[in-house]
């Protein structure tokens, strides 16, 4: 999939452009009521009928536009690679442990087995639950 990028020049609105416009002038008796202008970045994908991702780096305006599409499109890598992580290591069952009760799990737990290379699995079978087992015991000769 492949997208178009436009790097705007905007004054964004709100309480907090407000605040940091006063705060950089030295407080709100010295504003010269201006906000401060920001760089926008849009992504606009091919068969698209309106732009889908919007950011405001804080970056310097003079950044190439191939270095900001780069920095908006590694968070995406980052949060999906944490997402991964949580659910594979199953960090998210331990995230309110203390470091202590985190480290025990990490120690303590074995590691996942994945398939072996000729395609057999290197799990062993385990037996059935005792919910699953007969609760009368027999013998065959």
């Amino acid at each position: 999939m492949t997208s178009r990028f436009a790097v705007l020049t905007v004054r964004p609105a709100g309480k907090q452009s407000l605040a940091a416009a006063q705060e950089a002038s030295g407080g709100r008796n010295h504003w010269n009521r201006v906000l401060p202008t920001q760089t926008l970045l849009v992504e606009w994908p091919h068969g698209q009928d309106a732009p889908t991702d919007y950011w405001i780096p804080n970056l310097p305006a003079s950044t190439p536009v191939a270095d900001l599409v780069r920095w908006a499109k590694i968070r995406w890598r980052i949060e999906h690679d944490y997402r991964e992580l949580k659910h594979g290591l199953g960090l998210d069952h331990f995230e309110g442990r203390t470091w202590r009760g985190r480290h025990h799990h990490v120690t303590s737990s074995p590691p996942p087995r994945h398939s072996s290379p000729s395609g057999g699995s290197t799990q062993k079978s385990t037996p059935a639950s005792p919910s699953t087992r007969s609760s009368t015991s027999f013998r065959t000769c």
